[in-house]
Order: structure tokens, then C-alpha cells, then sequence
């Protein structure tokens, strides 16, 4: 039986082939079909097809409809939201897009605003403007994407949205940032907050160990891996509204406008 309170979640966390999309999207697909439970949300990595690369003019334009379209079908397929982003032409402008698609088709974007300027993002991908919420399953959802992690403002709960969501490519070297911003993220906003990171090496040599894992809004770890596979975790909706409710911490919150 549905529970219209609770929002069971999957994160694949696995490792990506260099600017593939054709065997990443095979590779994840496998992934997928091997959830034999039912799950509501399916999160994928940042960048899910390529792997973080600077250079989005080696991946031909259609891939970007033909991941969209995939992503579409696993959707249909598996009766479950799906979310992670890509590399996506428009108006001859490259994005690091983010999807979110439901069952039915309908999706939802949202582009990257803090671009990684560090490793040149910002002068290869337009940032976006605009954040995305979706509501889905009685929870209101907010997806961003890795770099946004380290910027508290982009992410201030002032829609009281229930779950804050990362899908990223964060290296070893600083995987501690992300475990700390992870749990921050969600106590800060009393939601919860998911972080989707990929494993594995890329082609520029980065290493990447995953430490996928969900917070609930006291910041208390409900999973975490660092293995390739597929974690779950089940949101319940009466631990935002009982918790918001006795701490009203959200009610003491700066108001501003960005």
C-alpha cells in the first residue's frame, strides 16, 4: 500500500565513462533494473552521461534529447520520479542542466548557478538564474547541484520546501566539505537533504569516493555509502511538519530577496 506520508528514495551512486553517454546511460539502466523494490525518486549523479568534463562541444547535440528521453522511459518504466543532470545545448549556449522527471513525462530544469569556477565551468557552461521546487508526492523538493553546496543564500529554505537535493561529481580531496555542507544544509533549512556524488576516476585523474548519503532535519544520518551501488532511504513527512512545529527555528529566518 502507497504511503501518501512517505517518499522512498534511490541514489546511484557508480562510476561514469569519460564523455560516454551510450554506456553511461546503459550502465545506469542496469543499475536501475536491479531496484526490485518500489521506490518513488531515483537520483543520479551530476553529469551522469559524461562525467565532469570542460569540453561538452566533444558530446553531440542530440545526446542531450536522447538522455532526456531516457530518462522519460526509466521513469515511465520504473512508476518513479528520476533526477540528475547533464550537459545540454540551447541557443547555442552550453548548460549544466539538471532534469526532473516525473512519470508522466512532464519534467522540470534547472541550471547550474554557481558554476565551479575553479576548474573553468564558468567560462564553458552558462550559470542559471533561477531555482526550481517541485512538489511531488505531497513533499517539496529542491534540486541543486554540487557547487551550489558551498553557497547558503542560493539555498535558504524560504519556500519551507521539505527536501534540499545535490547531485554532484565532489573529488576525494575535499569529500570532507561535503559531508560537513550536507549536514549543515539540512539543519540550517529543517529539511531533508540528499547528496548524490559519483565514484571512481575520471579521465583527468580526480578521484572520486562517493559518501552519498541523506540527512534528516536534525541532521541526523539516515545513509551513506562510498561503494558502487544503489542506497535508500525513506523521507517521512510527519518528521518535518512534528519537528518544524516543536523547533521553530524556520520562524526566526532572515527575509531577503535575491
Amino acid at each position: 500500500m502507497v504511503n501518501p506520508n512517505s517518499l522512498k528514495v534511490a541514489l546511484v551512486q557508480t562510476s561514469l565513462f569519460w564523455e560516454n553517454p551510450t554506456k553511461n546511460r546503459n550502465s545506469i539502466a542496469s543499475s536501475i533494473s536491479n531496484i526490485t523494490n518500489k521506490v518513488d525518486l531515483i537520483i543520479l549523479p551530476e553529469m551522469y552521461t559524461t562525467g565532469f568534463t570542460m569540453h561538452p562541444e566533444n558530446i553531440p547535440e542530440i545526446e542531450g534529447q536522447l538522455s532526456l528521453e531516457w530518462m522519460q522511459q526509466i521513469s515511465k518504466d520504473k512508476d518513479a520520479a528520476i533526477v540528475g543532470s547533464l550537459p545540454y545545448i540551447e541557443n547555442n549556449n552550453f548548460y549544466n542542466r539538471l532534469f526532473f522527471v516525473l512519470p508522466n513525462g512532464k519534467y522540470f530544469s534547472y541550471d547550474k548557478r554557481h558554476t565551479f569556477t575553479l576548474a573553468g565551468e564558468s567560462n564553458v557552461y552558462t550559470s542559471g538564474n533561477k531555482r526550481l521546487i517541485v512538489k511531488y508526492k505531497g513533499f517539496s523538493i529542491c534540486p541543486l547541484i554540487c557547487y551550489d553546496l558551498r553557497f547558503p543564500v542560493w539555498a535558504r529554505n524560504t519556500e519551507n520546501y521539505d527536501v534540499l537535493l545535490y547531485v554532484a561529481n565532489w573529488p576525494k580531496q575535499r569529500i570532507s566539505a561535503w559531508d560537513t555542507l550536507l549536514k549543515a544544509r539540512a539543519i540550517e533549512n529543517m529539511c531533508y537533504c540528499i547528496g548524490v556524488n559519483r565514484i571512481g576516476k575520471d579521465d583527468l585523474g580526480y578521484e572520486y569516493i562517493g559518501h552519498s548519503a541523506v540527512y534528516d532535519c536534525l541532521g541526523k544520518e539516515l545513509a551513506f555509502s562510498n561503494k558502487n551501488e544503489v542506497i535508500f532511504s525513506v523521507l517521512k513527512k510527519s518528521h518535518i511538519d512534528e519537528t518544524r512545529n516543536k523547533l521553530k527555528f524556520l520562524d526566526d529566518r532572515d527575509s531577503f530577496t535575491l
